[in-house]
């Protein structure tokens, strides 16, 4: 197996932290549950029809005011927010960049809808002092102009759960408050309110600015023709075995602090959609990686890694044939023109892996989606 950042006490440092992660968000998930059994009178997510333009309102550019508020301080910040949509018009991706007297402060949002639930997801990755996190995400619905998006997270160490409300909304201002519950949703405490004014009817024309420092991604930016071949049934000793054949374009966002990759093939086995998304942590020389599907719109716990000789191993912990089994996520570039990655599972606490879905990408000499500029 080959090395993450040079020794076997990262990768299970990363094992136990995925593991706590997942145990803490099933009993934070359980507290959500008890909310509609111990409370019918609390809040609740707005029944409704919702469709996959429920956002619609905040795509362009828009002028914010925000205040963030925590242990009793509120603090001011203003800026500019961006919104355009993404893969294909199924997502939108939201770049918010903020000043206020503690310094810049930047965050990411994409929504994404779940068409069999009716449900949008909303996952917010933010961090200042260059330390990027995700933020569980707030699942939800829209009814009569307002949208309510529900989550259970933590904050200080503390279980709470997180609404975040869109309203006001009109065709050039709307508004966004995010609020937590220590008591079920009994009650509630203001954490942030952002209020927005449209700056312009569209987002502006892609302009090319410093990366953060890493290119470790930039050989991967591009459209890809891309043959896959995936195990059916992983774990379970068979050896039947699908192909593939698809495209991958990947572009840069957030000014080169993530990157997007949209994946759809085609094959024997049915038709294929994956979105994902990278986003580079400068803080500690990290990436995560986070996929979801047309289907679900929800994305799951990111897989973690480094890049090391030109080489970078995502990590994860994810449930398979009801089982929790150790996820390694693998891609490297062979030359200027040809990439692969590669996605394995151990159900023996890493001691062995067995791969089960291949990706050969060769760069496409044009084509949709070849914009790599930075945004």
């Amino acid at each position: 197996m080959p090395e993450v950042m040079g020794a076997d006490r990262y990768f299970w440092h990363m094992v136990r932290v995925a593991a706590r992660v997942q145990v803490e968000a099933m009993r934070l998930l359980a507290i959500v549950l008890c909310v509609a059994c111990s409370h019918p009178h609390a809040a609740t997510p707005s029944a409704g029809p919702a469709t996959s333009h429920d956002f619609d309102f905040n795509l362009g550019v828009w002028h914010t005011q925000i205040e963030r508020i925590h242990a009793g301080e509120t603090t001011e910040m203003a800026g500019t927010v961006t919104v355009r949509p993404v893969w294909d018009g199924r997502a939108q991706l939201e770049e918010i960049e903020v000043d206020g007297p503690k310094g810049h402060w930047r965050g990411m949002t994409l929504f994404t809808f779940n068409p069999a639930a009716q449900q949008w997801n909303q996952t917010f990755i933010g961090g200042g002092g260059g330390t990027e996190a995700y933020a569980n995400p707030l699942v939800g619905s829209f009814a009569n102009g307002r949208g309510e998006l529900y989550a259970a997270d933590s904050v200080d160490g503390k279980a709470v759960i997180v609404r975040g409300v869109w309203s006001e909304i009109t065709p050039d201002a709307h508004r966004y408050d995010e609020s937590y519950s220590s008591d079920g949703g009994a009650t509630w405490s203001p954490a942030f309110r952002a209020k927005l004014t449209r700056e312009a009817k569209t987002a502006p024309a892609p302009v090319a600015t410093d990366h953060d420092g890493s290119h470790d991604f930039d050989f991967d930016l591009g459209t890809w023709q891309t043959k896959s071949t995936r195990l059916l049934h992983p774990l379970t000793g068979s050896k039947d075995w699908v192909d593939y054949d698809g495209e991958t374009i990947v572009r840069p966002v957030w000014g080169g602090r993530a990157n997007l990759a949209e994946y759809h093939a085609d094959g024997k086995a049915g038709h294929l959609e994956l979105l994902a998304l990278r986003v580079y942590d400068p803080a500690h020389q990290q990436w995560s990686i986070n996929f979801t599907h047309p289907e679900s719109g929800t994305f799951s716990i990111p897989g973690v890694g480094v890049f090391a000789n030109h080489r970078v191993d995502f990590y994860d912990q994810e449930p398979v044939g009801g089982r929790a089994v150790l996820v390694r996520f693998s891609m490297w570039p062979i030359d200027a023109d040809h990439a692969q990655s590669e996605q394995a599972f151990s159900n023996d606490g890493g001691k062995t892996w067995e791969v089960n879905w291949i990706n050969r990408y060769t760069r496409a000499p044009s084509g949709r989606g070849a914009d790599t500029s930075v945004r």
